[in-house]
This record gives C-alpha cells, sequence and structure tokens, in this order.
C-alpha cells in the first residue's frame, strides 16, 4: 500500500491493542491486521478504500469488516467520514485524467458536500462520479465502469451519483 513507517507503526500498536482488550479471540486475526491498517488509515485521513486493503491483506472483505466494527466499537476510534476529495489526486492519475478536470472535480466534490449530496455516500464513490461528471461535460473519453474500477464501487453507485451531481 506504500504506506509511510509511522502509519504501519500505528497500525501494529492497534493491533497490540485490539490483542491486549482480547478483541481477536474466537476471531480473525488477519482480518484484525487489515482492520488495524484500515482504521490508521481512516484516522489519519489516509485515502485507502477497503478493497485497496483486501486487495494486499491475507483476510477477506467481511473480515476486514468484522474486525474493523470490533476495534471502532471496542477501542473507541476517533474516525470521521474521508473526504471524497481525498482520493481525487490517485483516482485522477490511475485514470490519466488531466490536472485541469482534476482539479474542477475538486470544485465538485466541495460543492458536492456543501450541498449536501455526500452524505451517507460512498467517498470513492463520490469521488469517481466527480470525475466521470466533469470528464463528461467536457466530451473526455472516461467511462463510468473505468471510473468505478479504480474507485472500487459499482458503474451504478457512479452512475446514481452523476445524476445527482448533473441536477
Amino acid at each position: 500500500l506504500e504506506l509511510p513507517d509511522d502509519l504501519q507503526e500505528q497500525a501494529c500498536v492497534l493491533f497490540e491493542s485490539a490483542q491486549e482488550a482480547d478483541l481477536l479471540q474466537g476471531r480473525c486475526i488477519e482480518g484484525f491486521a487489515a482492520a488495524a491498517v484500515y482504521a490508521i488509515c481512516r484516522t489519519m485521513s489516509v485515502s485507502r478504500t477497503i478493497d485497496e486493503i483486501v486487495a494486499v491483506a491475507s483476510a477477506e472483505k467481511d473480515e476486514l469488516k468484522v474486525a474493523y466494527g470490533a476495534l471502532n466499537r471496542d477501542l473507541d476510534l476517533p474516525t470521521g467520514p474521508i473526504d471524497p476529495t481525498e482520493y481525487l489526486a490517485r483516482f485522477a492519475s490511475e485514470l490519466d485524467v488531466p490536472s485541469d478536470l482534476e482539479r474542477r472535480a475538486r470544485e465538485l466534490a466541495t460543492d458536492a458536500h456543501e450541498a449536501g449530496i455526500t452524505t451517507g455516500r460512498n467517498p470513492s464513490g463520490v469521488a469517481a462520479a466527480c470525475l466521470y461528471t466533469v470528464a463528461r461535460s467536457v466530451g473526455y473519453g472516461l467511462t463510468q465502469q473505468a471510473a468505478a474500477d479504480t474507485a472500487g464501487v459499482s458503474a451504478v453507485t457512479v452512475r446514481k451519483t452523476y445524476y445527482e451531481l448533473r441536477d
């Protein structure tokens, strides 16, 4: 995941805290390891999706979610929602979207947040939809599926958010 050393160390400390709190008993150790990484990314506002972490972890998505729920509930983690703009630079780079479109997508994401459109939505899906929306507005060849694949969401998620953003 190319995370900085200090985040890796914090994830290890969180995992050890989970061990000391007996949260691992009867549960998947790999799930807790992956969940510790995801939790630290969330608390430090580092944009990594669950799918990105599961892709390199020895845990299944469901195991990570169960362990993350336990960590969040029992250790009272200070995790808030991730801002969709945190994903834009990485997604734009992966999709070869020009920097001027990325900037417009960032403005759109900020406007969407202020309008309440992002509430309750997957932030990586919102970021993908913002990129798709601005790309479509200028005729840039970005498909819903490509944006969705990069964000780890479905094309339906991108499409529904696109309709909201467009309106």
